[in-house]
């Protein structure tokens, strides 16, 4: 491959690494920079509504004159089928990737790159994936009506089980008791170290934080989700899934229903993921005895931006260490005149990782706040410009408790009630103000208490 090559290579990488793009996160081998991972988010307001879904890309060497190979890892082991373009083993059927017979001009072309090809693969996940079998546009029976119902409901339950569930069980060390085991699982764990090519392989990898963080974003998403699916009565534990004209024996999505055991795991891996959040503390002050480098890295970012706020007279956030611990931040914020939190004192929580900046900050709000961009258990949704540097996590997390005028954006908005509201008729939007300003003036009450 051409140093040219290489370069456009790594530019592409870049640009999606520092895109505003919340749908695509992309790695690389440090060895070799043609073999790349990317996750797609399931589109919101699809069955495949905030799943990870993982692919393999690989360049060629006459890239990019062709196009790169691409392989989905979401397959339950190469034993389930997510769309009629995407195959149990892998294949993804594009156009543009050669892989399908596309329309004149839909072919591959040398401007085209990395985030092209994950938006088309993204733009498969679509709200009825079942028009995209060839020949549905000639299918208007009352079957076909049937079955689109029945595809999509099977991809959103397995959309939670395989491309939100498994992948961080199996980074976690959880184990499923035999009797509640789902098709596929065993042969899940037992895979989930045996190749590079594995999807879950990578997951316990390059992308195991994001997963996390991201899980604490939409758990109660997840949470509505299995909720109204089990309030049909066409859905019952352990009914089996309706198996699809285009499915073909081992190109499948098979399985059975069984939303009461996706619940029960989503609270236990949430569990989970919090005990790990609140085991960073101790870890942090065994970094801290031992004077390890991100001990004194992090002591010494908290300390400049007391001392920033302090000579910019900064007094609407004061910023403490927790028992000296420079793991464990205590932001308070006082609502400044003109933004929607003025007068109020908001109690924040910054959890650090031993890892940091490879493992990102968890950000919990401790006073009860009616905002869209705080879940109903205080997860904060924010967005820092440099990863690495806290002070551009402080100044993200103000800004987003400020914001007057977010824009729509179901990636971003965790309390599902209130983004309702805030987006809702001008009476619902009222309604959002009023709740929210009343637990702004409840937060001095609790602060004097």
């Amino acid at each position: 491959m051409s140093d040219q090559a290489i370069i456009r290579i790594t530019r592409e990488i870049k640009q999606i690494e520092n895109s505003a793009d919340l749908s695509i996160a992309v790695d690389y081998d440090e060895k070799d920079i043609r073999n790349v991972r990317a996750v797609i988010l399931g589109p919101p307001e699809t069955p495949y509504q905030f799943g990870f879904f993982e692919f393999s890309i690989k360049f060629g060497k006459d890239y990019p004159a062709r196009a790169p190979s691409v392989r989905a890892l979401t397959t339950n082991s190469g034993v389930c089928r997510f769309s009629p373009n995407l195959y149990a083993g892998g294949k993804v059927c594009l156009s543009i990737l050669g892989t399908w017979t596309g329309q004149p001009g839909e072919q591959w072309s040398s401007a085209q790159g990395l985030e092209s090809v994950l938006i088309s693969i993204q733009s498969l996940m679509s709200s009825n994936p079942y028009e995209n079998e060839p020949g549905y546009e000639h299918a208007k029976s009352q079957t076909d009506e049937e079955n689109m119902a029945h595809y999509k409901a099977k991809i959103r339950h397995e959309t939670i089980r395989i491309a939100v569930l498994q992948p961080l069980e199996s980074a976690m060390g959880i184990s499923l008791d035999a009797t509640s085991k789902s098709p596929g699982y065993e042969k899940y764990l037992s895979e989930a170290d045996d190749s590079s090519e594995d999807e879950n392989h990578t997951s316990t990898n390059a992308f195991i934080d994001l997963r996390k963080r991201r899980f604490l974003w939409y758990y109660d998403s997840y949470v509505q989700l299995i909720q109204s699916e089990s309030a049909k009565e066409t859905i019952t534990p352990k009914l089996p899934f309706h198996r699809m004209p285009f499915e073909s024996h081992g190109n499948t999505m098979d399985g059975h229903f069984d939303y009461p055991e996706l619940q029960q795991r989503l609270m236990y891996l949430k569990g989970k993921i919090m005990d790990e959040t609140k085991n960073w503390q101790a870890q942090g002050l065994e970094a801290k005895k031992n004077e390890l480098g991100i001990a004194v890295n992090l002591q010494r970012q908290y300390e400049q931006i007391v001392e920033t706020l302090k000579n910019h007279k900064n007094y609407s956030i004061d910023l403490t260490l927790v028992n000296g611990n420079p793991f464990l931040w205590k932001l308070t914020y006082f609502g400044r005149p003109t933004t929607p939190l003025e007068g109020g004192i908001i109690k924040i929580r910054i959890h650090l990782s031993p890892r940091f900046p490879e493992e990102q900050p968890r950000i919990f709000v401790e006073t009860r706040l009616f905002h869209v961009r705080v879940s109903k258990e205080g997860v904060l949704c924010y967005f820092p410009r440099r990863i690495e540097e806290m002070r551009q996590h402080v100044e993200a997390i103000v800004a987003v408790l400020e914001e007057q005028e977010p824009p729509y954006d179901p990636r971003t908005t965790v309390n599902i009630e209130a983004a309702k509201l805030f987006w809702g008729s001008p009476e619902d939007r009222k309604k959002y103000k009023r709740t929210l300003r009343r637990d702004v003036e409840r937060s001095v009450e609790d602060a004097f208490e």
